[in-house]
């Protein structure tokens, strides 16, 4: 067995994802390459992660773990596996709806593992959504599936790079129907959840949020739109008055320069493609998505399952990487706050 560096390390499980797509492939280079100062469980098929290394021209060396807690911390060329078996022989690049209740498996173990802390975080590659719903289950995405097994009533996406943190106030919403999800509730809920979730588990004692106005030049003073006059501004002066550090609303197109993101710990976007198309321009491929607002923590890629490149060697891990590293930075943060449960009002 090899030797770990410390039994205090945080133990991460990383589900295997869809096992046609490039979740395998992803896992088995990133953790053949790089050693990570925590304890790292992989669930999924041995036939399959063995077969796919087989394809990719590697040779990491797989360990059983029948006792999660004795697993020692990663070095590079060792995976350690938690066996949850495959439904049906599953080949790189071709998509096999029998094998949706495996993907559903692994993520299940994963997040009740997290709820009753066999493990510390979890690390999910990409699944695809469309086969998981082909079984009739309603599967809309990760986010949502560990929202409902955490019974959590608000979450929050966030994704980060080396450069910059944004979060979303709405996620995947047609365009017209945004503006009337941003209530003043709404958005005092995801500050409250992004605040709490930057402390406790970005170590950020007092973070500095820039925030988004909606419209064009965040509505010129009323005349490119109401939104940010009768919701945005009263809700930011409301939260600033409870000691939040808020800066906004301000123009999204100003906002993304050094001046201001320098300055600041996290930018929160009013909808998906406000934010999320600057931060992919700027670290596409290594950057993470990070779910706020659980009792858990939950990092992902930010790719998707790219079934061309199942099995080639040419998928990039580098998202894994840095959500692995995400996963374990947050989880030892964590640990500082060890009755603290995330919660908004």
């Amino acid at each position: 067995m090899v030797q770990g560096m410390t039994n205090q390390s945080p133990i991460i499980a990383i589900t295997s994802g869809e096992p046609s797509g490039i979740g395998p492939d992803i896992i088995l280079s990133a953790l053949s390459e790089q050693t990570f100062n925590a304890r790292l469980v992989v669930l999924g098929d041995l036939g399959l992660l063995q077969a796919r290394a087989n394809q990719l021209g590697l040779a990491p060396k797989f360990h059983m773990t029948p006792q999660i807690d004795i697993v020692p911390t990663h070095q590079a060329g060792h995976i350690y596996l938690l066996p949850v078996p495959l439904v049906a022989p599953a080949k790189a690049g071709e998509l096999n709806v029998a094998n949706a209740p495996y993907v559903l498996e692994t993520l299940q173990q994963a997040g009740e593992g997290c709820l009753n802390q066999t493990f510390d975080a979890v690390v999910t590659p990409p699944v695809h959504k469309g086969i998981l719903c082909e079984t009739g289950v309603h599967f809309s995405g990760h986010t949502e599936f560990f929202q409902s097994l955490c019974q959590s009533p608000h979450v929050v996406m966030m994704l980060a790079t080396e450069a910059m943190k944004v979060a979303l106030v709405t996620t995947h919403l047609p365009l017209q129907q945004v503006s009337s999800a941003i209530t003043k509730d709404s958005l005092s809920r995801v500050i409250h959840a992004l605040h709490a979730d930057l402390q406790r588990k970005f170590a950020i004692n007092n973070p500095k949020i820039l925030v988004c106005g909606l419209n064009p030049h965040a509505g010129e003073d009323g005349h490119l739109g109401m939104e940010e006059i009768d919701t945005i501004i009263p809700t930011l002066n409301t939260l600033r008055a409870q000691g939040l550090d808020l800066v906004g609303p301000l123009p999204a197109d100003t906002l993304f320069t050094p001046k201001y993101l320098e300055h600041a710990d996290c930018v929160l976007a009013m909808y998906h493609d406000q934010g999320l198309p600057v931060l992919k321009y700027s670290g596409f491929g290594n950057a993470v998505n990070i779910t706020l607002g659980l009792p858990i923590i939950r990092t992902s890629v930010d790719h998707g399952t790219a079934l061309d490149l199942a099995g080639t060697g040419k998928a990039n891990n580098g998202s894994l990487k840095v959500a692995i590293q995400h996963a374990i930075n947050m989880a030892n943060n964590a640990k500082q706050f060890p009755n603290e449960q995330n919660t908004t009002p």
